[in-house]
């Protein structure tokens, strides 16, 4: 038992190592001197002002939150009132339609993208924020209907149906008791949602404008020429705020359990 406990910490260690190596390199070469990332000349926070003076990457930083913002928001009340649809519904096509509400997850996101750009050519929309908004609200959605509705399996009927026993709408029930209770799960599923905003390069190139750049369509368009030192910095800084996110979603999961 001891051999293979130990085996079994070797080989993890050996799978984080090689997992986070590559983030550990892009840090440390984030404060490197030297604009080639070969070897360390010295501590710099260069590449961190040049990034703050680059307007047009700041410029497709604000886009990218601001997508992410509205289409977490979005999001948040299409997947919620889903859930709770869902939740009541007593339909023998129940199971189909839970399918189809996460369909967008399992589906190529080339295909995805590929699908929304023609849907758009279609309408006539012109291709902008617009698009990009109800693009990333397509396959935002499944990730805060997911928790909701696990949120809801777990939660007793009984409370909303006692309020309604004392006088309370369907409204004013779901508004005072409900929505309470699942607010955590709403919550984590939008901040799950918000990162995977954030990080969309595929969806966003085929419904994305010529006059507006996200941020990892920026930074993808950048890779072609090199990395660069200023790309290092940007990625340092992204990981951070992702590590604030994940304790954030950790901590209200934790709650919400």
């Amino acid at each position: 038992m001891r051999k293979n406990s130990k085996f079994a910490g070797f080989y993890m260690g050996l799978i984080f190592f090689l997992m986070y190596l590559p983030i550990a390199i892009v840090i440390i070469f984030s404060f490197n001197e030297s604009r080639l990332p070969v070897r360390l000349t010295g501590f710099s926070l260069k590449w961190y002002q040049e990034l703050l003076q680059d307007n047009a990457m700041l410029e497709a930083l604000v886009n990218s939150l601001i997508l992410g913002v509205l289409s977490c928001l979005v999001s948040a009340v299409i997947g919620t009132l889903g859930a709770v649809g869902l939740s009541r519904t007593r339909w023998k096509s129940k199971g189909v339609l839970e399918y189809i509400s996460i369909l967008p997850l399992m589906i190529p996101e080339i295909i995805l993208g590929m699908v929304l750009m023609a849907f758009f050519y279609l309408l006539g929309l012109p291709f902008g924020m617009l698009t990009l908004l109800i693009g990333h609200t397509v396959f935002c959605v499944p990730y805060i209907l997911m928790e909701v509705k696990a949120r809801l399996v777990g939660m007793d009927p009984s409370l909303e149906e006692a309020a309604r026993d004392l006088g309370a709408g369907p409204g004013r029930a779901f508004w005072d008791i409900t929505l309470p209770l699942i607010m955590p799960a709403v919550i984590s599923g939008s901040l799950l949602a918000f990162a995977m905003s954030m990080d969309d390069v595929v969806i966003s190139i085929f419904i994305n404008g010529p006059r507006l750049s996200t941020l990892p369509i920026k930074v993808y368009t950048q890779l072609k020429t090199g990395v660069t030192p200023e790309i290092n910095a940007l990625c340092t800084i992204l990981l951070a705020a992702t590590l604030v996110i994940f304790i954030v979603y950790s901590l209200i999961t934790k709650k919400k359990k």
